[in-house]
């Protein structure tokens, strides 16, 4: 069995722990899960602002161009209209159209690309694009060398410009590389939350200083994983291992928006095929008529019948209800009654459209 001396830290991991953190092993990493307490640390995102450590994500950085290097025939989404400064969120995908990961793509120059991936999925990511991307391409992996930090809420565009003023300029899903704290790198205005934010790159030395001059500023909190799968779910962001994965295509995971049906990419004949022939799997989100929260892997029921399983489940304190984002077998109508558990217990839910909450800083 794996003890926690197995995982690896990231730079901050002993700020974590002077802190007071609460960590767990996730995705290979030991990670800060709370601080003050993950509905805290979300509601005081969702109102003022925090920072999150997300070293743990990966990043690749690939020169060529993007036919013929074979770029674009990896990524499911397109990216010859991507500007630079530009940055895109798309998929990479199996034969069978299954999602190997969910990431984005940075374009840093006319033949410059930084993917950034998944923590859990570096290893199999690095191994698909050098499979499939022609000989002689410049490929680099710079997971380790490059750590991340993401400051996300209402407050973050006023605490980005006493640090990287060129960032507060940033319009949605797009980056500038600019001095933070004497070192050029990439601040870009994304994130995982559904609040206004930014996502700051640094090299793993640096990064270190990065997230105590943010919080040196009175306004800004450290905020754990905890917080952000409640904030990321109540938006009804998709989380790679539990609600898509190898064995889920795009259009089941309701993400045919990210996809370009019109080029090829690896996956896309499954796609075609699927699409033709119709779902097996259909993507529900759904709130519980209680604040009774739905978990992983419970079983949905329509009238005591199974017809499918919940892939993530919280407790939301911005609905004071559960929330979650499921598969059932059959398409379900918004508005419909089910009962979300297992043979024990049984919670009343409804389905429903999807943000679970709207009013956020996200686009301001």
């Amino acid at each position: 069995m794996d003890t926690i001396t197995t995982f690896k830290n990231t730079p901050l991991y002993e700020d974590h722990i002077a802190r007071g953190a609460k960590m767990a092993p996730f995705a290979g990493w030991n990670m800060p899960i709370q601080y003050e307490g993950i509905i805290a640390e979300a509601l005081y995102t969702r109102s003022h602002v925090t920072c999150f450590d997300i070293c743990h994500m990966g990043e690749f950085l690939i020169h060529g161009d993007h036919e013929r290097s074979g770029l674009d025939k990896i990524l499911s989404g397109r990216i010859d209209d991507l500007p630079v400064n530009g940055c895109r969120y798309t998929s990479i995908l199996n034969e069978n159209g299954g999602v190997i990961d969910d990431l984005i793509v940075y374009r840093k120059a006319r033949d410059l690309w930084m993917i950034v991936v998944n923590a859990a999925t570096i290893e199999k990511d690095r191994e698909h694009f050098l499979k499939h991307l022609k000989t002689g391409t410049d490929f680099k992996d710079l997971s380790d060398s490059i750590g991340k930090i993401d400051l996300q809420g209402p407050l973050s565009r006023e605490i980005i410009k006493k640090i990287a003023p060129d960032a507060s300029k940033l319009n949605y899903y797009t980056f500038v590389e600019t001095d933070i704290l004497g070192e050029k790198n990439i601040v870009s205005r994304t994130g995982y939350t559904g609040e206004l934010g930014y996502e700051l790159y640094a090299s793993g030395g640096k990064i270190k200083e990065v997230w105590k001059r943010l919080l040196s500023e009175k306004e800004v909190k450290p905020a754990g994983l905890g917080a952000r799968d409640v904030l990321r779910l109540e938006m009804g962001y998709s989380l790679y291992g539990q609600d898509i994965d190898e064995n889920t295509t795009p259009l089941e995971a309701g993400l045919e928006k990210f996809i370009n049906l019109e080029k090829d990419f690896i996956g896309r004949d499954a796609l075609l095929k699927q699409k033709k022939s119709g779902l097996k799997l259909n993507r529900i989100f759904f709130k519980t008529l209680t604040r009774r929260s739905p978990r992983h892997n419970h079983k949905i029921f329509i009238n005591e019948k199974e017809i499918g399983s919940v892939t993530s489940g919280t407790f939301s304190p911005h609905t004071n209800c559960g929330i979650g984002i499921g598969f059932t077998a059959q398409p379900l109508k918004i508005g419909q009654n089910i009962l979300i558990g297992d043979a024990n217990l049984k919670i009343e839910a409804i389905v429903c459209d999807k943000p679970f909450i709207r009013d956020t800083s996200l686009k301001k």
